[in-house]
């Protein structure tokens, strides 16, 4: 996927200045920067949450920057976990599957199979009957995850998903995280502020300083960058 000269205004307030990236199909990318940076935002336009002032967001050469989100093939999941208090876990992951256009619904029995699928991809088999206020926020985001999976999307997107669970916590995750990419081989971008989340987890790092893409690299090249920027935010 590749994003063309974007750029997003807030009022006066400039998020995105001619921003462009090219992500690999299969690639585990890191946008990564402080807070206001614009790396929210940047993930925002590829999932089609927001629309770009001008610029162009291409999915395997498709011109997708007017598409709505809901038709773009993506998953999304965000930092809060964003869950159904009153539905069970099965029918959390089963949500975007139970609201598809009755012509394209898979059927009862394939729903069924493919959340069972998913708990034991994010290790969680057996809770299908229990609810979220019963799991820990570590198990809430891996059911987050899973449901985000559900409609088998080419492209997954987390913005912060890790932010409000605890250090040990947050280290389990991201190893689990980077075993189920390389699983499913899914295109995954991955929005942090942590230098050491993006460094741990992904093939590419994209860093971003006042609404624009500082560098882009691996993490080993990061760590010696002679951007002086870039080497004060790592620091």
């Amino acid at each position: 996927m590749s994003v063309r000269s974007v750029s997003k205004r807030f009022s006066a307030f400039p998020a995105l200045t001619d921003v462009s990236l090219d992500i690999a199909a299969g690639e585990f990318m890191a946008l990564l920067g402080p807070s206001g940076s614009g790396k929210t935002t940047l993930l925002r336009v590829i999932a089609g949450l927001e629309v770009p002032d001008s610029g162009h967001v291409l999915f395997d050469g498709r011109d997708v920057t007017r598409v709505p989100a809901a038709e773009r093939g993506i998953g999304f999941v965000f930092q809060h976990y964003a869950l159904f208090g009153h539905m069970t876990i099965e029918q959390n992951i089963a949500f975007g599957l139970d609201v598809m256009k009755r012509r394209e619904r898979p059927p009862r029995s394939q729903i069924r199979e493919r959340v069972s699928e998913l708990l034991q991809l994010v290790q969680l088999e057996g809770y299908e009957k229990r609810y979220p206020n019963q799991l820990s926020g570590g198990q809430r985001q891996r059911i987050a995850l899973a449901r985000a999976l559900a409609r088998r999307p080419s492209i997954l997107l987390l913005d912060e998903p890790f932010g409000a669970l605890d250090a040990k916590v947050r280290r389990e995750l991201r190893s689990a995280l980077r075993k189920i990419h390389e699983e499913i081989g899914l295109t995954s971008i991955f929005v942090t502020h942590d230098h050491e989340e993006a460094f741990g987890l992904a093939d590419r790092v994209s860093i971003l300083g006042t609404g624009r893409i500082l560098e882009v690299g691996t993490p080993n090249g990061l760590r010696t960058s002679a951007n002086q920027v870039v080497r004060s935010f790592l620091d």
